[in-house]
């Protein structure tokens, strides 16, 4: 394959040769376009919930350092990926360009198009020229900027029916309820840790679909105010309140909402780390763990599960889910209870 046409964007990589843009500790973000690639003009970033606490907490929520640190981290690896947490986010934007190739194949995009990228700022060519304001209460960035889509890169149109901002705070979690709808069944009990945040209300929403009346699922968040949210907008079957970081206790909690019975399944939604055992522990062998949590680690994970004797199955996040974008904005147009809570809170 001719690596100046490689869709996978390869010949962008500058340190370590040899490697895929993702785990590339440098590339290439002159926005002159390859022939198989696309230019935005970037609108807003949405940075990845474990990404931003970690900026934020870094910062001390200045959030003048936080915009600082954004800018240090693209010019050193030329695309937002934290350091720490190897994340990225997604971002909206504007088709300024399209390469002639793709033109050729007749995609279905053209100048002026707005988009969501569906893939990782952490291997999208990014170059900001100035970024406009923090929006730390939603882990937003609006910024003037450019940015890269290779050919493999997935997108979806912005709605009409629908704002932008909306759309964004969605699309950013879609393989989130994504993977939710393909794993819960009629009569699982799903357990959701960190229930309370944008992909843990939509996978609580979700799972209460496919689970059905003879389901169960149970919601874990810290505050008040998300626990009556979460069961207020029927997102739940019940909440528990219990700190993830400390698995027998929330163990406890849990088995307690599950009629003493261990779950069929259980999904992390959290953005802090040491949450694996917690997700694990209440799950019942041969039982399902996902881990949609960029704070996780592999390791501890299966460890962890080696070393309580347990024997599941573990699913690392993908972002993206056949469908993603699909299943996600429909559930904004189903729900007047999520929608209204996502334009409250995330608009």
């Amino acid at each position: 394959m001719d690596r100046k046409t490689c869709k996978y964007g390869t010949n962008r990589v500058i340190e370590p040769k040899g490697v895929l843009p993702q785990a590339a500790l440098k590339i290439d973000n002159n926005m002159e376009i390859y022939s198989n690639e696309i230019l935005i003009d970037v609108i807003s970033l949405n940075i990845d919930s474990a990404s931003f606490t970690q900026l934020k907490t870094e910062a001390g929520g200045d959030e003048a350092k936080i915009a600082s640190k954004i800018k240090e981290i693209v010019t050193d690896r030329g695309k937002m990926q934290n350091p720490v947490t190897g994340s990225g986010g997604m971002l909206i934007g504007t088709i300024a360009k399209i390469g002639d190739d793709l033109v050729a194949r007749g995609i279905d995009l053209k100048e002026g198009d707005k988009i969501a990228t569906l893939v990782s700022l952490s291997l999208t060519p990014l170059k900001i020229k100035e970024i406009k304001a923090i929006q730390a209460n939603i882990d937003r960035v609006d910024v003037d900027a450019q940015a890269i889509l290779f050919e493999s890169g997935i997108y979806a149109k912005l709605p009409e029916d629908m704002s932008e901002a909306l759309a964004l705070a969605a699309l950013d979690v879609a393989g989130a309820p994504a993977q939710t709808a393909k794993l819960a069944r009629p009569g699982d009990s799903v357990l959701v840790l960190g229930a309370g945040g944008k992909s843990g209300m939509m996978c609580c929403y979700e799972a209460m679909k496919r689970v059905g009346p003879t389901g169960n699922v149970v919601g874990i968040c810290r505050s008040d105010s998300d626990r009556e949210k979460l069961l207020g907008n029927n997102l739940c079957h019940s909440v528990i309140q219990s700190d993830v970081t400390m698995p027998l206790d929330l163990l406890e909690k849990a088995l307690a909402a599950n009629d003493g019975r261990e779950y069929d399944i259980s999904i992390n939604c959290v953005n802090i780390p040491n949450s694996e055992m917690g997700s694990i522990l209440p799950v019942r062998d041969g039982g399902t763990v996902y881990f949609f949590s960029m704070a996780v680690s592999f390791t501890k994970a299966a460890l962890g599960a080696e070393g309580v004797g347990k024997d599941v199955n573990m699913i690392v996040g993908n972002g993206y889910s056949k469908g993603h974008a699909e299943i996600t904005l429909a559930q904004l147009r189903e729900s007047t209870a999520l929608r209204k809570i996502f334009e409250e809170k995330y608009i």
